[in-house]
């Protein structure tokens, strides 16, 4: 009556998912099922729920393993031995070490040895009064003549199953291959494959324990005493944060009415009755302690002077505004607490904080010791097989060679692929399509759990390096967990650089937070209306660059509309095109309704975000507030219930019969919100963004050299390097190629003087960048070759890399009498470690002849060496003293004409065009520094295409939609440079 399972979530060996095994099981007569995979509790409440579902009775453990050997088996007798075991395990695996042979003693845990292990047993761990040896069906004929069955041992019956049927062992032994990395015809039996892995009838196996009751009565007592039972309505979180709910909600309260008079003014009404509303449904939801916790952990951050951006659903509650948490005023946007918080919200809300990506570890630190390692853990997140990882691990198990492996992932379809291996590759990769394949870490997720995380979960250590829970958020969800989610990002770090940068090089303290100010400066607004924001937080990209000058953005909230618009759901439904339509003009919008045009009038009629949807719903069709989030999310396809959500449509169209409304209108507004809510977007989550976009801009605007540089040390922008190189010396910088006398590791700014740091010499070794650093500093310049070789212990390979780059300048001898001096220093010697000498012996010193030198020699090594050219530009390098008939600057004024422009290629953007053929954008940069953007055609793309980095000649004809012009490309050819005269 009871079968032991893999599931898929035994990585790289189960082939079934939970749902799969609990059909199979009743279909094949099962009364209860034990999930059992190895070294894993991934599965372990969806198999519950899906054991539920099909009347099973679920039983849970743990198979341990110690590689591919099963050593035992661990079953959860309740919430208690559940415990045990995933603290059991998790000790081991947070050590990454593997179980040991023998298990100990277990006060609420049933262990199950294998069989074969019974003589073993016998003379080492005679068996306690819980542990058993699990005899599978093939073992049962060994068991006629065996002392063991005579000396009583206790035995049960284990068939253990991992397929459905012959398919799914075939696929299973795919899998054990691509574990290890072998051929298929390489798999032998001691690289963990199955035996009798598929599914066996009840009956049938009742039938060959005939001669064995014993085995029988043991296991139907082990299913009939150990099911599992849990409370899946249950709240996970911790509770209190102070003693009490009562307790929790007071202080809550004195905090937040504490931070209305900070945000609003003591005589705000409106914000004062805003906090009472929503401290009410925080209180009846019985969060308040998710509230002081984040609250906490910004506390935490402040004193520490760390930088951060709380955004999220979160973002809407003028409680998380008043406590800090979050820098969006929800009255001044009309943002709506019930999006983040209600009655009826079907899945846990959660703040979303952002910190500096070399700070966020320090954060998470101080929560792990804050709330104890015992009741917190990261969220797990499950990498799963994908097409190209399927094709690419099927193909290494059939033996492929790598050029074939390529052609078959770059081109699956291509008839030059058709084959009798890649027809099996295909079969069972379409069986692997997302299958769990290793556990992951989530991006943010924290867990601050009540009672020990060890119920839920054993814990990995992930490279990150701290205790991360097996299961992913669906899974936490599903259990009661609501996560906080502690993020990195590097435009906070750039934030926070360029106004230590300002205060070193300038003396002037500058406060980023002051948005309030930010939003209403008129330089801002202007650097904002002329889309000039390379380098800021997320308005940086050619797209929204164009948006904002489409829009003519100079305030908050059109920021805050253009940073959801510019998103792929809205612009591919044509809503983007529409607002900007509209935004020019505004005379020419019919609204369908009078409440459309009260309620979108702030959006010219569009439906930008997920709140207008709520708006609508409430507004026009008179659903409260909590039904409406709960029919945007059925829309979003994040609401299981399909009955309650279709009661809810029901409801729209009933209410709007009830008000009077003509049916055309009902069932047009109904498809309009049908279409869009399924991507919309939170304007709490945009206006987050659009926060730290200002304070990116006034930095950029009032001192732009500090904020170039910090973009060039948070790496992480839309474009590479060399384009934020180029923007510093566009901005006035005096920029210099690294030197060890003056560079740290890395870039600085020192006046308007930029030494490019140490970190973009390429192959130069990262201790020795350090160490050149550190040395300095403590003793001093460096005053020559021979002692800066002396006091850094350079090889001759690293030596060779510096002065390729110039970087030893500062002997004030050319780069190829520097290369010629680090061959005489250093050729056939190794570096010495150890003690400064006593007395220096004077350096020979030797004449060389004059070495021809030239730019565009320097300009091939920096492009090695730095991946970019300083000494001289991308044009200087040209074979041609062209530089194109029209500077991008003048493009407006050659609209309709046809032109020939040069430009260094940013970026480009592939897209399909709606018969499927591929088109493509690029975004150049004239020979002044100024962008330009492009269009082009599958037609002349296709005769035309794009050759890799470089400079472009480029002809078409200008045209301009809303003011931004861009030129539709009929020609291009990427333009030849200057041979490298070395060579």
């Amino acid at each position: 009556m009871i079968a032991f399972v893999h599931s898929y979530f035994s990585l790289r060996y189960g082939t079934l998912s939970v749902e799969e095994l609990a059909a199979e099981a009743k279909k094949q007569g099962y009364l209860a099922l034990t999930l059992t995979d190895i070294n894993s509790t991934s599965g372990i409440f969806p198999f519950v729920q899906a054991c539920l579902v099909q009347g099973l009775a679920p039983l849970v453990g743990i198979e341990f393993r110690r590689g591919n050997r099963w050593v035992y088996t661990g079953i959860a007798q309740n919430q208690q031995g559940l415990r045990e075991l995933n603290e059991f395990l998790s000790t081991y695996l947070l050590q990454h070490q593997q179980v040991p042979e023998l298990p100990p003693a277990f006060n609420h845990a049933v262990i199950i040895f294998p069989f074969n292990r019974a003589k073993e047993l016998d003379q080492k761990h005679p068996l306690r009064e819980n542990e058993y040896l699990g005899v599978q069906p093939a073992e049962l004929n060994q068991l006629l003549f065996s002392d063991f069955r005579k000396k009583n041992l206790r035995l049960l019956l284990y068939p253990r199953f991992t397929c459905r049927n012959p398919e799914g062992f075939a696929l299973h032994r795919h899998l054990r291959a691509i574990d290890h990395n072998i051929l298929l015809s390489q798999l032998q039996p001691d690289h963990g494959l199955a035996e009798d892995a598929c599914f066996q009838p009840w009956d049938q196996l009742r039938r060959q324990c005939d001669l064995y009751p014993e085995l029988l009565k043991n296991a139907q007592q082990l299913a009939q005493e150990n099911a599992f039972s849990f409370d899946f309505k249950k709240r996970r979180n911790k509770l209190y944060f102070t003693t009490c709910a009562r307790e929790d909600i007071a202080l809550l309260k004195k905090l937040a009415l504490d931070g209305v008079g900070r945000r609003y003014g003591r005589g705000n009404k409106t914000a004062h009755q805003r906090v009472l509303h929503e401290l009410d449904i925080i209180e009846k939801l019985e969060f308040g302690a998710y509230f002081l916790i984040t609250e906490d952990v910004i506390s935490y951050a402040k004193k520490r002077n760390f930088y951060h951006i709380g955004r999220g659903s979160g973002a809407n509650s003028v409680v998380a505004y008043c406590l800090g948490i979050t820098d969006v005023d929800p009255i001044e946007l009309d943002l709506y607490f019930e999006r983040f918080l209600n009655p009826k919200r079907t899945s846990p809300p959660d703040f979303d904080i952002d910190f500096s990506w070399d700070e966020r570890d320090e954060v998470l630190d101080y929560i792990f010791k804050r709330y104890g390692k015992e009741h917190t853990a990261l969220m797990g997140a499950m990498v799963t097989f994908q097409q190209s990882s399927i094709l690419r691990e099927l193909g290494k198990v059939y033996g492929l060679p790598k050029t074939e492996l390529d052609a078959l992932v770059e081109q699956p379809k291509a008839p030059g692929n058709a084959n009798r291996l890649t027809k099996e590759i295909f079969r069972y990769g379409q069986l692997l399509q997302d299958f769990p394949n290793v556990r992951s870490i989530h991006a943010g997720g924290v867990l601050i759990s009540e009672e020990s995380i060890y119920n839920y979960t054993a814990l990995d250590m992930p490279p990150k390096g701290l205790p991360t829970a097996q299961w992913d958020m669906y899974v936490a969800e599903r259990i009661g967990f609501e996560k906080l989610d502690i993020l990195s990002q590097r435009g906070i770090g750039h934030i926070k650089e360029c106004v230590q940068l300002v205060q070193k090089n300038q003396g002037i303290k500058v406060d980023a937070h002051e948005v309030a100010k930010f939003k209403t400066d008129e330089k801002v607004k202007e650097q904002l209306r002329s889309g000039d924001t390379i380098g800021c937080f997320y308005i940086e990209s050619p797209a929204m660059r164009g948006l904002l000058k489409k829009l003519r953005c100079d305030h908050y909230l059109s920021l805050v509309a253009a940073s959801s618009i510019i998103r792929p759901g809205v612009a591919k439904s044509g809503m983007m095109k529409a607002y900007i339509q509209r935004f020019h003009d505004p005379g020419k919008i019919e609204h369908l309704h009078p409440v459309m045009a009260e309620q979108l009038g702030e959006t010219y009629g569009v439906m930008v975000y997920q709140e207008d949807v709520l708006k609508v719903c409430h507004h026009f069709a008179g659903l409260d507030l909590a039904d409406a989030d709960v029919l945007r999310r059925g829309m979003s396809g994040k609401y299981r219930s399909k009955a309650e959500f279709q009661k809810l449509v029901d409801k729209f169209f009933d209410n709007c019969r009830a008000k009077g409304y003509p049916e055309h209108i009902t069932k047009e507004v109904w498809r309009q919100v049908e279409s869009f809510a399924g991507y919309s977007f939170s304007k709490a989550h945009s206006a987050s963004f659009a926060v730290e976009s200002y304070q990116s801009l006034f930095l950029k605007t009032y001192y732009p050299l500090e904020f170039m540089v910090a973009v060039i040390n948070n790496f992480g922008g839309f474009y590479r390097t060399w384009v934020y190189v180029q923007q510093t010396q566009k901005a006035g910088g005096n920029l210099h190629l690294p030197c060890v006398n003056q560079s740290t590791y890395y870039t600085s700014i020192t006046g308007t003087d930029v030494y490019l740091g140490l970190v973009h010499v390429q192959n130069l070794e990262q201790k020795l960048a350090f160490r050149i650093v550190a040395e300095r500093e403590e003793n001093g310049l460096y005053a020559s070759l021979q002692e800066f070789i002396r006091r850094t212990q350079v090889s001759l390979e690293q030596l060779l890399i510096l002065a390729r780059v110039q970087a030893l300048r500062f002997t004030g001898q050319g780069k190829k009498t520097l290369l010629w001096e680090a061959h005489l220093q250093l050729g056939h010697k190794v570096a010495a470690h150890g003690s400064e000498l006593l007395f220096q012996a004077p350096v020979k010193t030797f004449t060389l002849p004059t070495l021809c030198h030239t730019l565009v020699e320097d300009a091939y090594d920096e492009m090695e060496l730095l991946g970019f050219p300083v000494s001289c530009t991308y044009f200087e390098m040209l074979q041609t003293q062209e530089r194109g008939d029209v500077p991008a600057k003048d493009l407006l004024a050659f609209v309709g004409q046809k032109v020939r422009m040069m430009g260094i290629l940013v970026a480009t953007k592939y897209v399909r065009t709606v018969r499927g053929e591929v088109m493509q954008f690029g975004t150049f940069l004239d020979c002044a520094g100024d962008f330009f953007d492009t269009v082009h055609f599958p037609p002349s793309l296709q005769a035309w295409p794009f050759k890799g980095n470089g400079v472009y000649l480029l002809y078409g004809k200008v045209v301009e939609e809303f003011g931004f012009p861009s030129m539709e490309v009929e020609k291009m050819a990427k333009l030849p440079f200057q041979k490298d005269p070395r060579y």
